[in-house]
């Protein structure tokens, strides 16, 4: 999870809307505290009660702790690059390699894209006006001639957009989609998942031999495999996920040798601090999930479920978006970014952290319920198919209407708000709310562990359950609000948000809340795994790597996407 509206590399990029090409970087002042990380961390599994008339036992809240095996060594994934220098990193206690960014690899792109005349950017998303501007800047710099061309489809609104950020027909950076694709030896594909999807055969036949195809997220092998397929054997792929911020970069075919270091030239060059290695498969499965979990999807159905809470029980609304939204975009995400989760918990009174741990222990399972059943929709293709059926059906057939998306924005909680934003003195973070602070963090952890006993990396891990919430999507939320981001992300996204967000959302009001009121007592097992979690160890070692990127969001600058520019 650039110049216009998003910023990830790995050959998977989720969409991020950042302000900035470069983003502005500062220290991220961490505390170095490994002595916190302790041994004593209770191995637990949740075990369903038996169904039984005499059991209280109506929901996870009440599932019993049992020990279970340690968590599952996670698979160490080496590469090999002749052109950057591969480091190995620990993070809590599992090995990975990593190659760092910076401006001064910039003259090592030329050796990276070797071979490379054209590098084809097709579609004008939430990714392409990013990745095209900055992969052409951090060329010219490289004083490379390779040309990045935009590819659009015939009489899309998005060539005025493309011609405005520099690109244009006349000095030959700008043209007919199946143009540039045939046309280019590197063809970045940034157009939507569904139409991905709807038009991958078409791509490829108009691909070159031994081209390359680059991918910001890899939705397409997943659809791919759910059809028994995979890519054509005379066509490299790999992936860049998560510029701007760290990224992450897979290989799934490596026709010659080139495709990792073509990959890592494309994270350097979107101005990655650091790329880490994984698989297109891990990837996929990652990132679709992760957007629909804290990214986004989650984080919506948490504000909702907390704002109606608060104002059900006489907070004003205002002060009720403050104590939700407010907190968790602004104050909350902060401090993770800049030092930490524990830190949200350490900065609380003696009363805070017990709101905080009640709160925390009534979420835990229930969030980690509707992730499980997430994680495993998107693993087996179901989630997939969904995004695919709903993009069809944005257009009229069968002699049915067309069904867009509408807009989230005109609810009370989102006019609330806008007239919260509109007096908000800059820098305002918002209040750190307790209870609000402990479902948040609750939903993070269980997004962590589950990703954890799935067998992906900690890089990964932390990547799509923290960094890209705290570094990019939040602070982004907190400029203009969760709705506006909901409304203008990617199409995967905003379909993955509207119809997860409502699972959170009831599930929280169902099951946590109704502990919450009912006095039961705090899991303190719960609380004692989250303080020896190792993973606070293994973000330490992350945001040294990374510097903290300060995303900022112009007043003037305009996101929203084309066809609701049209409709408004």
């Amino acid at each position: 999870m650039a110049a216009a509206t998003s910023f990830r590399a790995q050959l998977s990029i989720s969409p991020l809307p950042l302000a900035e090409t470069k983003p502005k970087l500062f220290n991220p002042g961490f505390v170095s505290s490994s002595s916190l990380y302790s041994s004593t961390r209770k191995s637990l599994i949740l075990r369903a009660p038996t169904n039984n008339a005499s059991s209280n036992c109506r929901s996870s809240l009440c599932a019993k702790m049992v020990s279970s095996p340690s968590i599952t060594p996670i698979t160490s994934l080496d590469f090999d690059t002749s052109v950057f220098k591969k480091e190995k990193i620990s993070l809590a206690g599992h090995d990975e390699y990593i190659v760092r960014g910076g401006r001064d690899l910039f003259h090592l792109l030329p050796d990276a894209f070797k071979d490379i005349k054209q590098i084809g950017v097709i579609g004008w998303g939430s990714q392409g006006p990013a990745q095209a501007q900055n992969l052409r800047d951090s060329l010219a710099e490289a004083k490379s001639d390779i040309v990045v061309k935009i590819g659009l489809r015939k009489g899309s609104r998005s060539f005025a957009e493309a011609r405005a950020a520099g690109f244009s027909e006349e000095n030959g950076t700008l043209g007919d989609i199946w143009e540039t694709i045939a046309g280019s030896d590197l063809v970045l594909l940034l157009i939507s998942d569904a139409a991905q999807a709807d038009n991958y055969e078409k791509v490829f036949s108009h691909m070159k031999p031994n081209s390359i195809l680059g991918l910001s997220h890899g939705f397409l092998l997943g659809h791919l495999q759910s059809m028994g397929l995979d890519f054509p054997k005379n066509i490299s792929g790999k992936e860049i996920n998560g510029a701007g911020i760290n990224a992450s970069f897979a290989v799934h075919q490596d026709v010659d040798g080139r495709a990792t270091d073509v990959a890592l030239g494309w994270s350097v060059a979107l101005g990655s601090p650091f790329t880490f290695a994984t698989t297109l498969e891990q990837e996929y499965k990652s990132d679709i999930f992760g957007e629909r979990g804290i990214l986004l999807g989650a984080v919506h159905g948490v504000v909702e479920c907390l704002f109606r809470r608060y104002v059900e029980n006489g907070m004003s609304k205002d002060l009720a978006y403050k104590n939700t939204v407010e907190c968790i975009t602004g104050i909350v995400s902060k401090t993770i970014s800049t030092k930490g989760m524990l830190a949200v918990y350490n900065s609380l009174s003696e009363d805070g952290k017990k709101q905080f741990e009640a709160a925390y222990s009534a979420s835990y399972y229930p969030c980690m319920d509707i992730l499980y059943e997430c994680y495993e929709d998107v693993a087996t293709g179901s989630e997939i198919c969904s995004v695919v059926l709903a993009g069809r059906r944005f257009q009229e057939k069968e002699g049915l209407p067309a069904f867009p998306m509408g807009k989230i924005d005109q609810t009370r909680m989102w006019k609330v708000g806008e007239r919260v934003r509109a007096v908000r003195p800059k820098g305002d973070l918002g209040p750190l709310h307790p209870f609000t602070a402990g479902v948040f963090v609750a939903l993070m952890m269980a997004q962590i562990e589950l990703l954890r006993k799935k067998g992906h990396l900690y890089s990964e891990i932390i990547n799509e359950s923290l960094i890209e919430a705290v570094d990019s999507l939040n602070p982004f939320m907190h400029a203009r609000g969760v709705s506006f981001m909901v409304d203008n992300c990617s199409t995967t996204a905003r379909l993955g948000s509207r119809k997860w967000a409502p699972r959170f959302d009831y599930i929280l009001t169902q099951q946590a809340l109704v502990a919450v009121d009912a006095g039961t007592p705090i899991n303190q097992d719960l609380i004692s795994n989250f303080l020896s979690d190792p993973v606070h160890g293994a973000i330490e070692v992350c945001a040294q790597l990374r510097p903290t990127v300060d995303i900022s969001v112009p007043p003037d600058a305009d996101f929203v996407r084309p066809e609701l520019r049209q409709s408004s």
